[in-house]
């Protein structure tokens, strides 16, 4: 109980049926802080500590990870989120 938490938190976001407002946010968070957070919307890293700004910056520096960010919303929500929905619709 006296520890430390380190986590990192991937969520989708959407309210169509088309999936067209689909936000993707990946969130890494220290002692249930959010120290910085990708949001698809805004399309880099911000950070709400010190060491979540340092991070931002180097983060939004490298393009290649970046670029795999900004593709989770169709790679890993959409995909996701279509399987997910025919898996429910099929059973109605």
């Amino acid at each position: 109980a006296n520890g430390y938490y380190h986590y990192r938190w991937n969520k989708c976001i959407h309210g169509s049926r088309d999936f067209s407002d689909m936000v993707y946010i990946d969130s890494y968070s220290f002692n249930k802080d959010v120290y910085i957070q990708f949001n698809s919307t805004v399309g880099e890293f911000v950070g709400y500590t010190a060491h979540g700004v340092y991070n931002a910056d180097l983060w939004n520096k490298d393009t290649n990870f970046l670029q795999q960010e900004r593709a989770d919303v169709e790679r890993y929500c959409k995909h996701n989120a279509k399987n997910r929905q025919s898996a429910i619709a099929d059973k109605t």
